[in-house]
């Protein structure tokens, strides 16, 4: 159940503070009153968030340090919408996917200090409905709050150009035809960029850091190419495609 009197508190805060911009002749109408839940251990991040969106009518009701915490508190209270940091205690990821079990019409944004495409597919894929970096300018976030109660995708510019790659690089396929015996395996064009990357005697640090993924990520691909190749380890696996012309087209 809400707390109503935090509620009550909160909406009348709204229309005092309008009806005195009213007096001076520089008020609208008053924004609608959204509830708004903030999960992140750093009190300064929770407090920088609250500077941010409570003068635009957006009332934080409750605030969690931890994913059970977090995802207790989303229940109890039932805000209009959960804001959680990705690297929460716990999995912000998985805060996200407990709560639109239980909250399916509830609203997510994530927030995360790196722009890394698993987290975000991976946030997604949990129900988020926003994905948000840290350093996401003060004066835009509300109204990206706000954007996703209206059905709308709380997505920076960076991030939404690298969903847009990313997708588009799962859906392509490189068919390589694999020495010595002629074979032909099918790999994705991230995986067949990972390998171009070992060739040029990359390290998991270097190409994570290129591409932009976690290093998790990268060794998830090299272990799929491994064993599409039926490779035992990457040193025979770059000798099997080291004939392969890395500007060749053959992708569908």
């Amino acid at each position: 159940m809400r707390n109503r009197s935090t509620r009550v508190q909160a909406t009348e805060a709204v229309h005092d503070a309008h009806d005195d911009a009213n007096r001076l002749g520089l008020a609208t109408a008053p924004p609608e009153l959204l509830q708004v839940l903030v999960a992140d251990d750093s009190t300064a991040a929770r407090a920088g968030i609250k500077r941010a969106i409570e003068p635009h009518g957006l009332h934080v009701v409750a605030e969690a340090m931890n994913a059970d915490d977090a995802v207790r508190m989303a229940v109890a209270h039932e805000p209009d919408v959960c804001i959680i940091a990705v690297d929460l205690p716990g999995s912000g990821v998985e805060v996200a996917r407990a709560v639109k079990q239980a909250l399916p019409d509830m609203k997510i944004v994530m927030m995360s200090a790196t722009a890394r495409d698993e987290e975000l597919i991976e946030a997604l894929r949990a129900g988020a409905d926003g994905y948000l970096l840290m350093s996401t300018p003060a004066s835009r976030l509300p109204h990206a709050i706000r954007g996703v109660t209206r059905g709308e995708a709380a997505l920076g510019r960076e991030m939404t150009a690298r969903l847009i790659l990313e997708f588009r690089e799962r859906g392509m396929r490189r068919r390589v035809v694999v020495h010595p015996d002629r074979a032909e395996v099918e790999l994705t064009a991230r995986e067949f960029e990972v390998f171009q990357r070992l060739r040029r005697h990359e390290g998991t640090a270097q190409i994570a850091s290129r591409l932009g993924i976690s290093q998790v990520t990268v060794r998830r691909h090299v272990a799929s190419v491994l064993r599409k190749l039926g490779a035992p380890n990457r040193r025979r696996a770059i000798e099997m495609l080291e004939h392969v012309d890395p500007d060749d087209s053959n992708l569908r």
